[in-house]
């Protein structure tokens, strides 16, 4: 029983794991005139909410964003550990009557959405609770590489190179150049 006992029951699927999805009780709250309200921002609101985060100078803006506090994060890190990680946040928080709209959503880097909890914070406090490590460009080149398998920056663009393109068994039709990573020390 170990593992599971620390898991929430509701939580858990038919095979044995965890479910993404929160339990059913806790997904909706009633309001003071008891209308219910949803707890979770719906996909609109979290696209909506990506669009208007702050874009990354030099990177492309689908796959990166800064958060309230100023942080790098990767859309593809949502709701995990890490300093690209984010979660999508109240900004008056749920509990406090805030709504799940786009106008009260902003994304934050996990590790600071953890330490906002359910307080209304502005940007100098939000930035306190930040990761303290910052990624060179050519880090975050290596990191989108490996998670998209490409990298997509003004002027830079290039993809992976399959194992049969690197035997010179296949010739790629895609037109992006072959990237040079991890760089060698003539890049720049």
């Amino acid at each position: 029983m170990g593992s599971i006992a620390l898991a929430d029951q509701s939580q858990l699927t038919s095979t044995g794991g965890m479910s993404s999805s929160p339990p059913p009780s806790s997904s909706r709250s009633r309001s003071s005139n008891g209308e219910e309200r949803p707890r979770y921002f719906d996909s609109k609101a979290k696209s909506r909410c990506w669009a208007k985060a702050e874009t990354v100078p030099g990177r492309h803006p689908e796959r990166w964003r800064k958060d309230a506090a100023g942080n790098i994060v990767c859309k593809r890190f949502c709701n995990c550990q890490g300093c690209l990680c984010f979660e999508y946040d109240h900004v008056v928080p749920f509990s406090k009557g805030g709504e799940s709209t786009a106008d009260n959503c902003q994304i934050l880097q996990t590790r600071v959405n953890r330490f906002k909890s359910d307080k209304q914070e502005d940007a100098s406090k939000l930035k306190g609770y930040s990761c303290e490590i910052q990624f060179t460009d050519r880090e975050l080149d290596i990191i989108e590489m490996a998670v998209y398998g490409d990298v997509i920056r003004p002027g830079k663009e290039c993809r992976c190179r399959t194992v049969a393109e690197m035997l010179g068994q296949f010739k790629p039709k895609d037109s992006k150049a072959a990237c040079k990573l991890p760089f060698d020390k003539q890049s720049p």
